[in-house]
C-alpha cells in the first residue's frame, strides 16, 4: 500500500500523461490524508465508491492561488487519479484554509 496519499489543486487540469497547472506560492502545500481505513469509507456494495472520513484541509492562502478548477490524487509520487471540481473555488490572500469537508471528496474505483 501506498505510504502516502496527497491531494493537489490545480488551476488547469491535468491529463491521462499528468501535466496541468497545480496552484503554487501563497503558502500552497499538498493536503495528506492516508489511505488508510479511519479515513477513507470503504465501497460497499461493490459500488466502487469512497470518500473522505476526515476533513482534507489545506494552508491558509498568504498569495492569491486564482480560480481552482480540479484536484488530483497522488501515492507517494505519483498522479493516480484527477477531476473536476463540481464548482470552481476562487481562492484569494487571506482567505480561509480551503477545505474539503468530510465526505466530500468522493472517488469510484471501476
Amino acid at each position: 500500500m501506498p505510504a502516502a496519499l496527497a491531494i493537489a489543486l490545480y488551476t488547469a487540469m491535468p491529463g491521462e500523461t499528468g501535466g496541468g497547472t497545480e496552484v503554487t506560492g501563497g503558502s500552497y502545500a499538498r493536503a495528506s490524508l492516508n489511505p488508510l481505513d479511519a479515513n477513507w469509507r470503504a465501497p460497499s456494495s461493490g459500488d466502487g465508491l469512497t470518500n473522505n472520513l476526515a476533513a482534507i484541509t489545506y494552508p491558509a492562502p498568504t498569495a492569491s492561488w486564482g480560480l481552482i478548477v480540479g484536484m488530483g490524487a497522488f501515492f507517494d509520487t505519483v498522479l493516480w487519479m484527477y477531476g473536476a471540481l463540481a464548482a470552481n473555488k476562487t481562492v484569494n490572500n487571506g482567505d480561509a484554509a480551503p477545505s474539503f469537508p468530510i465526505g466530500t471528496l468522493a472517488f469510484t474505483f471501476a
